[in-house]
């Protein structure tokens, strides 16, 4: 799955109105990956990898005060919001304030592809993109600083 057809499932399962937390979204996500073929299902993790991991770095992390798990739950919200907006935030770090400020979480679209993958194969998924996901991950964005994540 490439960047746009991740950016295109996205699109086309973000309800109208108000969704605190992506609830719906990750409804609707997972109700259409489990249906398959798993190759979308891996490659959507890979995609949502990919883009949090861009999201992690001290021009991000270090914006109020936010646990590893805060962080990691915020970045995911950006990504929840769309493209436009995740792209926002990605050139416009300051955009990720309110994310922040306001605890704008997304968690459960960190589990879309591992439910998706166990509903569709009846197997537990032992989950292992190329990027992690995780708060502190992209070492490269982080090297050098000394706040940390």
């Amino acid at each position: 799955m490439n960047e746009d057809a991740f950016w295109g499932l996205i699109e086309a399962h973000r309800p109208a109105g108000e969704d605190p937390d992506a609830e719906r979204l990750t409804e609707a996500l997972t109700e259409r990956l489990r249906r398959g073929p798993v190759d979308v299902v891996t490659g959507f993790a890979e995609q949502l990898s990919w883009l949090l991991y861009r999201l992690d770095g001290p021009a991000w992390g270090e914006q109020g005060e936010q646990s590893g798990d805060s962080f990691l739950y915020a970045r995911a919200a950006v990504v929840a919001a769309g493209r436009a907006q995740y792209e926002h935030v990605l050139a416009n770090p300051a955009a990720f304030a309110p994310y922040v400020d306001d605890l704008v979480w997304a968690e459960g679209l960190l589990y879309v592809p591992d439910r998706a993958y166990r509903e569709l194969t009846g197997e537990e998924w032992s989950r292992e993109t190329r990027y992690s996901y995780e708060s502190g991950s992209n070492t490269r964005a982080w090297e050098g600083f000394r706040g940390g994540a």
